[in-house]
């Protein structure tokens, strides 16, 4: 992988920065946009029908997901309807389960059969990824979200796992099978191997993709210099 070989994987942006985001508009490598609550109130939005609209401006007709916020099905319905009006290109993140466990495969498929556009999201099991591809069996274009670094995060490789993800969607045509929360570029390389249909990607990661096939020894002197200049700048001696 080089920084100007082509991946088969669409990088979707992850983030809640406006600013951010305008310039990603402009990079043809992205092919999407994300977000979600916890990204919003780390970036400061406080008006969360505001932001969206404007993001919604700003990605014009790339597609971009917006996830509910309610515990409660009945309101989580409400606000998916409310939120996928905002746009034709807009996706609706729906949790697999709600804070106490219980399953939104009857949201999901509710919202599908209504010309919803879903984004099941906050998956992290097998058994989870076949509830959410059974649910929206038939729609014309969805979303499965497997939290891939978080599974990553509790020492178990995800590798296996997505593979398997994949397999369950092949029977599901209009579902796309998105690899979440990365941890690192080697991710976006990963992904694109397996033949996953799409990574989210949040700005610290983007930035590192020029990254792409360095050659090694180059960077081994970039590294030994960097540690010299820092020592020398900070004034260390013995």
């Amino acid at each position: 992988m080089t920084a100007s070989s082509p991946l088969r994987v669409k990088i979707f942006a992850d983030g809640a920065d406006k600013s951010t985001i305008a310039r990603y508009c402009a990079d043809s490598r992205i092919a999407g946009f994300t977000t979600n609550p916890t990204l919003m109130r780390k970036a400061g939005v406080t008006d969360y029908e505001a932001f969206a609209r404007e993001v919604v401006d700003l990605v014009d007709d790339r597609p971009v997901s917006f996830e509910v916020f309610s515990d409660d099905f009945a309101e989580m319905e409400r606000q998916a309807l409310h939120i996928a009006s905002w746009g034709a290109n807009v996706a609706v993140k729906i949790p697999i389960t709600n804070t106490r466990g219980d399953s939104a495969a009857p949201l999901l498929r509710r919202l599908s059969d209504g010309g919803v556009r879903v984004n099941a999201t906050a998956i992290l099991s097998v058994e989870q990824v076949r509830v959410a591809a059974q649910a929206l069996s038939g729609t014309p274009q969805g979303y499965v979200s497997v939290f891939a670094g978080r599974i990553a995060d509790s020492g178990r490789d995800p590798l296996p796992l997505m593979r398997e993800a994949l397999a369950i969607l092949a029977a599901h045509p209009g579902l796309e099978l998105i690899w979440a929360s990365p941890r690192e570029v080697l991710n976006i390389v990963q992904a694109d191997a397996i033949g996953c249909h799409v990574i989210t990607v949040t700005s610290d990661l983007l930035e590192k993709m020029h990254l792409f096939g360095k050659d090694l020894a180059e960077y081994s002197l970039e590294t030994v210099r960097m540690f010299h200049d820092d020592a020398r700048r900070a004034g260390y001696f013995l």
